[in-house]
């Protein structure tokens, strides 16, 4: 088991990593709209959507992992009505890979987000999927 840490995300704002490789797997704890430096700027979904994939990819790469390499994500949203925007967003990363997926609404999320991502996916970037 391997503790992921990357100055290029967010810290952690609890006991947890950024994320945990095991097995082969990068299980990445939910990404919410922070900036590396901890700050958070509410300027709507599709910002928040946005800073939640930069900082999902930073931990993935840091893992030596990737976006293709993501078998599996949960979407938490404060706001159902922005599923839609936040779909378009999420596929603009994902492009022709599509993971499975969960979308879950919820009252609120940590610092009043509108939007947390976390995901599973291989640590080896050589991984086929064939």
């Amino acid at each position: 088991m391997r503790q992921i840490s990357t100055n290029e995300a967010p810290q952690a704002i609890g006991p947890y990593s950024q994320a945990i490789v095991a097995n082969g797997l990068v299980y990445t704890s939910g990404q919410i709209a922070l900036m590396p430096d901890g700050k958070m700027e509410d300027r709507g979904i599709e910002y928040q959507t946005k800073q939640v994939m930069k900082n999902l990819y930073y931990v993935l790469k840091a893992a030596d992992s990737s976006f293709n390499h993501v078998i599996k994500t949960t979407i938490y949203l404060a706001d159902m009505d922005d599923f839609a925007k936040v779909n378009e967003i999420y596929e603009h990363y994902f492009g022709d890979h599509k993971p499975a997926r969960s979308t879950v609404a919820v009252k609120t999320l940590p610092k009043n987000a509108l939007v947390e991502i976390e995901c599973i996916a291989f640590a080896d970037q050589n991984v086929d999927f064939g």
